[in-house]
């Protein structure tokens, strides 16, 4: 189901001819209720995951570059990212 919020994103996404498409997936998220977790369980599994943790230890930035085939798919997860509170997406 698509949001106003990323209608921006699809839009850009569809402008691109050049299917499938190598993206980043940003996120930054609290270190804590097994955040982490839940972003790493929606990202493709072919993807190349990095992640940094703040100094302090309270965020974690999760970095995920994968040859995604649709703009739809990237959509899909971007949503099911911003459902989990606390996340911030890049």
């Amino acid at each position: 189901m698509e949001t106003d919020r990323f209608k921006n994103l699809r839009y850009r996404l569809m402008e691109t001819e050049n299917w499938p498409l190598k993206y980043m997936f940003k996120f930054i998220t609290p270190n804590n209720s097994g955040k982490v977790d839940q972003i790493k369980a929606l990202l493709p599994i072919h993807g190349e995951v990095s992640f940094k943790h703040t100094s302090n230890l309270k965020h974690v930035s999760i970095t995920c570059i994968a040859l995604m085939e649709t703009a739809d798919q990237i959509i899909e997860i971007t949503e099911m990212a911003n459902k989990i509170k606390g996340v911030i997406i890049l």
